[in-house]
């Protein structure tokens, strides 16, 4: 594999920090220079190359990309769901300036690669809700899906008028134990395993049967570097691709973790976040991403519960 000098946009969240360190085990620590809005953590620096970046400051991104020579991008850097409910309009400006300013920068300086993640949240309230397609109707109805159906608008767009080679995952909800959540709807399932171990009684903002795609970070991870790696002719999806793991709600996760801590308890309050949920699907297809680049995930509910309260306590002070 040639040399490449990776940049990670928003690699102090929960999906940066984990994709970060893997990335840096296969290219090398000082060939993967991370990033991100808030100022770097001692340990980052410890790790690799770290740089403090707005992903709407686009001169400063170039300056970064200059710096470093870097010839990949992955821009993580987002407002999720919930999150953007709060302030709509700041979430869209940071959702479609930094991803246009990755598009054209790509263009211009002709990286090799480019990585932004979509979400199931492209889904809507008239998409089909079960093994839901990978080209069907998509009509989203909070700023986060609208935000992400336009950016797979623009990076399939960039990529047929500019020869711009720019890959992405629908990621459904992840689940890992590394970082707190984020602001994402599906993120009770992170903040339930907090609960558990802490014997504290876990209050649920969805019903109990709400069902949601759901994904461990191990195997998002490893979607994601596939996808990368993937040669550019096997590809036939240049928006996003659906990806699926497991499909749970909220009172089978509880059910899961109960038969480790069997005094853990549940109570339901579902609130805005749950008309949210009620428009995405129960479940992906994903048979174009396993046809195209062999996409196989390797957790199920039960393997992910185990190893998360395993390995919780040693990162968190549980």
């Amino acid at each position: 594999m040639q040399t490449e000098t990776l940049l990670i946009i928003g690699a102090g969240g929960q999906l940066g920090t984990e994709l970060t360190a893997e990335l840096r085990s296969v290219y090398g620590s000082a060939n993967v220079i991370a990033s991100d809005i808030q100022p770097p953590k001692p340990e980052q620096l410890e790790e690799g190359p770290f740089e403090q970046l707005d992903a709407m400051d686009a001169q400063r991104l170039a300056a970064i990309i200059d710096q470093y020579k870097v010839t990949q991008v992955y821009l993580l850097a987002a407002i999720l769901s919930a999150k953007g409910e709060q302030n709509p309009k700041f979430a869209w400006d940071l959702n479609m300036k930094s991803l246009l300013n990755v598009l054209d920068i790509a263009k211009e300086k002709k990286l090799s690669r480019v990585y932004w993640p979509s979400s199931i949240a492209v889904f809507g309230p008239n998409s089909p809700v079960d093994n839901t397609p990978q080209d069907c109707v998509m009509d989203p109805n909070t700023v986060y899906g609208i935000s992400k159906l336009a950016g797979e608008r623009w990076c399939e767009y960039y990529f047929h008028k500019y020869n711009v080679d720019v890959r992405s995952l629908r990621y459904p909800g992840l689940i890992g134990y590394k970082t707190l959540p984020g602001g994402g709807t599906t993120d009770y399932a992170v903040d339930i395993f907090h609960k558990a171990l802490k014997n504290e009684t876990f209050e649920c903002f969805l019903k109990e049967d709400s069902y949601l795609p759901m994904m461990y970070m191990p195997d998002a991870i490893k979607a994601t570097i596939d996808l990368m790696h993937a040669p550019s002719e096997k590809l036939s999806v240049r928006s996003s691709y659906n990806v699926g793991a497991i499909s749970f709600s909220p009172k089978e996760i509880f059910e899961a973790i109960k038969k480790h801590q069997p005094s853990f308890q549940i109570s339901y309050n579902p609130d805005y976040r749950q008309k949210i949920a009620d428009t995405w699907p129960n479940s992906v297809d994903d048979s174009r991403a396993r046809e195209d680049w062999g996409w196989k995930p390797k957790y199920l509910l039960d393997g992910m519960v185990e190893d998360i309260l395993e390995n919780l306590p040693v990162y968190h002070s549980i």
